[in-house]
């Protein structure tokens, strides 16, 4: 069921739900998210049932402001404090150290547990709904409102494609963003760069007045964190990046029998067939990044088995664009 999330009534309806233990999408400024109260473990239970996730494959919860941080964390460092009041809310997540007894399903059994600040209104109408329930649900858990490993949903109609007609769906309209948040651990002392996203390492870095770490560079082992498997985002057709030469050539090889493949490229690309379907890529990184996830869908709705991507430009810009790319071919 959709419900337009500009109206209170849906906005309260959603909340209800949640607050009862059932599932809501919900829109973020970066993708889709299929909600739960993260205080309830089997509430949380349904969405790793829903999506066929791992249940030790942590959740992001999403709160409604810095003041919900002593509910869930035990413990912030400053430079994980500069890096929220810099970019909450927005696409950042924070993994902490998760406050004993709290959301222990929701991290995935983990000592640590990722915290978001969605920027997106009915996102954010919905969380203060959330915490004026009786009892009030102070955060919700909510990975992208897909199968687990697939691309990422931005609109409502993909949220629908993925789980039918009977989940209760939040209509934000388009994500704007496209890909999900990057993930900043900040419980092992110093930070580390776990999964990129549309905010750069350089302001990122400069917000916290000290360098990013990879996450091989310290000794102790980096907590699981959503969308860090080598294989994610993937289409139901295989995904091949290739630069725009080896494009080119494999297109003239094939001739007038490249068909089931789709292009997506910033290069003008020439073939001998009429039946590739192609899909510009913008030479803005975060207009690629609005649109990524949605190609892709749309690429796989045309039935095609192979869809050939032009590797995106090496420049800290288009760092998160390069990971969920590589992260779908690899699937």
């Amino acid at each position: 069921m959709i419900l337009p999330g500009s109206e209170a009534a849906a906005i309260e309806q959603a909340a209800l739900a949640l607050a009862a233990g059932e599932l809501v999408a919900f829109p973020t400024e970066t993708v889709y998210g299929l909600g739960a109260d993260a205080g309830s473990d089997s509430a949380v239970a349904k969405i790793f049932a829903a999506k066929g996730r791992p249940a030790d494959h942590p959740l992001i919860v999403h709160v409604a402001d810095i003041w919900a941080l002593p509910l869930f964390a035990s413990d912030v460092p400053e430079f994980a404090l500069r890096l929220i009041k810099a970019f909450w809310p927005g696409p950042l997540t924070v993994i902490v150290a998760r406050r004993e007894g709290v959301a222990a399903a929701a991290a995935g059994g983990q000592a640590t547990i990722g915290l978001r600040c969605p920027a997106h209104p009915v996102a954010h109408a919905l969380l203060r709904a959330c915490a004026q329930m009786q009892p009030p649900v102070q955060g919700i858990a909510a990975p992208s409102a897909n199968k687990f490993g697939r691309v990422s949903p931005t609109t409502t109609e993909h949220v629908r494609q993925e789980f039918g007609d009977a989940l209760l769906v939040l209509d934000g309209g388009a994500c704007q963003v496209g890909i999900e948040s990057c993930i900043v651990d900040c419980s092992r002392g110093a930070p580390v760069l776990l999964r990129p996203g549309t905010l750069t390492r350089e302001q990122l870095e400069a917000a916290m007045g000290q360098p990013l770490r990879d996450p091989g560079d310290l000794q102790d082992a980096a907590p699981r964190a959503s969308g860090t498997l080598e294989s994610h985002y993937a289409p139901n057709a295989r995904v091949r990046l290739m630069d725009a030469l080896a494009l080119q050539m494999a297109l003239d090889v094939l001739g007038a029998q490249a068909a089931g493949i789709a292009i997506y490229s910033r290069a003008i690309l020439h073939t001998a067939s009429g039946k590739v379907p192609r899909r510009r890529m913008p030479d803005d990184a975060q207009e690629t990044a609005r649109q990524l996830f949605a190609v892709l869908r749309e690429f796989d709705a045309q039935g095609v088995q192979l869809i050939w991507v032009e590797t995106p430009p090496e420049s800290p810009e288009w760092e998160g664009v390069r990971d969920r790319l590589k992260r779908a071919a690899a699937g």
